[in-house]
């Protein structure tokens, strides 16, 4: 296979990596690629293929070890903030009560009405209990029964809403 078409096609390749991810994941190779391909075209000969991939890795290295920080401040992907992480550390109040086992309950805090499970396996907490929000996951408050201490210990108010 003629060298040329090989580092061009691996030049249209990284490229097209490159723009299907829009993650700065590939453009430093097709870098490396266009110097191979334009070492290949000035001297066509097989024999200097060593030559080529020396200047394929050589190019790849240098631009993504200088590049790459600066791309990776700019390029950052921006979190989406849906407000949920607000109540943590809050003080919910129980609606329904709360029952792992039974796979059920139901925590208003917030101004929301939430799913909840108790930290505990087999904890049960009763309706109109106070709770203290540890964590989300998924979109289920994991919670456990209201510290005083703990919760005032964080700067955080301790009336329900």
């Amino acid at each position: 296979m003629n060298l040329v078409i090989f580092w061009a096609v691996l030049f249209v390749v990284f490229v097209v990596v490159e723009l299907a991810t829009a993650g700065l994941t590939s453009i430093w190779f097709a870098l490396g690629a266009a110097g191979a391909l334009i070492s290949a075209a000035i001297a066509p000969m097989p024999q200097l293929l060593w030559l080529q991939v020396v200047i394929f890795l050589l190019i790849s290295g240098v631009t993504m070890y200088f590049t790459r920080p600066l791309a990776r401040k700019y390029a950052k992907v921006k979190e989406t903030h849906t407000n949920a992480d607000r109540v943590l550390a809050m003080i919910g109040v129980v609606r329904e009560p709360i029952c792992n086992l039974e796979g059920r309950g139901v925590v208003y805090v917030g101004g929301k009405l939430w799913t909840a499970r108790s930290s505990q396996d087999e904890e049960r907490i009763e309706k109109d209990a106070q709770v203290d929000i540890l964590r989300i996951e998924g979109v289920k408050l994991i919670v456990r029964p209201h510290v005083a201490e703990a919760v005032e210990e964080a700067g955080v108010p301790v009336s329900p809403e």
